[in-house]
């Protein structure tokens, strides 16, 4: 007897085919580059290493420290994308983060686009939260589970940032949408230049089912591999802003790039309906009166 198809598995299969269309075709590979042509090593550059022919990096965490590394450039609006895989195994406690700031650093008046990677025990899944600050505001959290083990392969994990939407995607597949409204703020990010970052870091005192499950020092060194950055943005030139808006020049610009597409769209609402596990704009005992950006539609 044949194995039967979940209906799960299906959907899988649909939204996995999905995300090969919608305006992100035009976010081809440019030619691949070195670690050293885009990035400098944060700290403890000897808990990094690549492959032998550099297009693979790898991070690694053990009791003493971590690693980070961030891009030489900074930008406003674009597209940022990377592979990553993940640390398997037993990871309760440990942090991938993959994430753009506008500066080296948690300062008071930062902007942040972040996605942080939350390890578990094994067999348990990732989860990966989102957060977005702006003036140094964060608290702007979605946690989703993923459809696949992203430890096992690479996977891609991207932003699309204009000055009218912010979209999170795993796999081409939009997972979150943030929404500017077209007017001065407090809540979306569109003033600043940002650095690209990614680091690994122990986080064990909040990470892992809010910091009850602890990093297993003996499994380490906890390693998180990457490859294939490619970015497509708009550079920023001190001491102007020479990043403005043209509609012309950028396909992440255009306005088919202001919202989503009828198919990403269907994908967008199967990951509400399949994987959201929290949305600080549904925490109403959190906030009493949700933020004002909460009231955007993602679809529009």
């Amino acid at each position: 007897m044949g194995k039967r198809v979940s209906p799960m598995h299906i959907i899988l299969l649909i939204v996995a085919l999905k995300a090969s269309s919608g305006f992100l075709s035009e976010a081809a590979a440019g030619p691949k580059a070195s670690f050293e042509d885009n990035f400098n090593i944060m700290w403890s550059e000897n808990h990094f290493t690549t492959s032998e022919d550099g297009q693979i990096w790898y991070l690694s965490l053990d009791k003493e420290t971590g690693c980070g590394f961030q891009t030489k450039q900074r930008y406003r609006f674009g597209w940022f994308s990377m592979k990553l895989k993940l640390v398997g195994g037993d990871s309760a406690g440990v942090v991938t983060a993959y994430y753009m700031c506008t500066e080296n650093g948690a300062g008071p008046e930062r902007d942040e686009l972040d996605f942080e990677f939350l390890g578990n025990r094994t067999g348990e899944p990732y989860l990966i939260q989102t957060n977005i600050y702006k003036n140094g505001t964060g608290g702007r959290e979605m946690r989703h589970m993923l459809w696949f083990d992203p430890t096992e392969e690479f996977h891609t994990y991207s932003v699309l940032w204009n000055n009218h939407q912010i979209v999170f995607f795993v796999d081409k597949v939009p997972v979150r949408v943030y929404k500017n409204n077209g007017e001065a703020n407090n809540f979306f990010p569109n003033e600043k230049p940002m650095y690209l970052f990614s680091s690994i870091w122990n986080a064990d005192d909040w990470a892992t089912r809010g910091g009850l499950e602890k990093t297993d020092w003996k499994k380490a060194p906890f390693v998180s591999s990457y490859k294939d950055f490619n970015v497509d943005a708009c550079q920023w030139e001190d001491p102007y802003p020479a990043c403005v808006s043209t509609t012309v020049k950028n396909w992440w610009d255009q306005y088919e790039a202001w919202h989503l597409s009828e198919s990403q769209k269907l994908d967008y609402a199967w990951v509400q309906r399949n994987l959201v596990i929290y949305d600080y704009c549904k925490d109403t005992e959190r906030y009493p009166t949700l933020p004002g950006e909460c009231s955007l539609s993602p679809w529009d």
